[in-house]
């Protein structure tokens, strides 16, 4: 018998939904390890630190990159991100093979 080193996890995508039809997703992405690689919790303030700000400024920059997506609100922990992805009805029909794939020419005609 194999040891699988990695814990079973219970799904948490709906069953034969389409992820990716229009509509706003709630996204948490956390750390390996749970780390606290972003910032420290000080008088119940969040207090990014260097990698904190960087994560905040990739996450705002997402629509630069996929111009078919928008970002609601969002909020960065110590070892964890929280926000909300917004697909419109446009991105609602991806071409190809179901994937939203990046637009690098808006992306690059609009960071230089």
């Amino acid at each position: 018998m194999t040891h699988n080193p990695l814990p079973k996890r219970r799904a948490l995508r709906l069953r034969d939904y389409d992820y990716a039809q229009a509509g706003a997703y709630f996204v948490t992405i956390c750390t390996q390890g749970r780390s606290s690689l972003f910032g420290d919790i000080v008088d119940y303030q969040m207090c990014l630190n260097a990698a904190g700000h960087m994560l905040v400024r990739l996450w705002s920059d997402i629509p630069n990159h996929f111009s078919s997506v928008a970002m609601d609100d969002f909020v960065v922990m110590p070892n964890h991100l929280h926000g909300i992805v917004v697909l419109p009805e446009a991105a609602a029909a991806p071409a190809g093979d179901g994937r939203i794939v990046p637009d690098w020419t808006t992306a690059r005609h609009r960071s230089g």
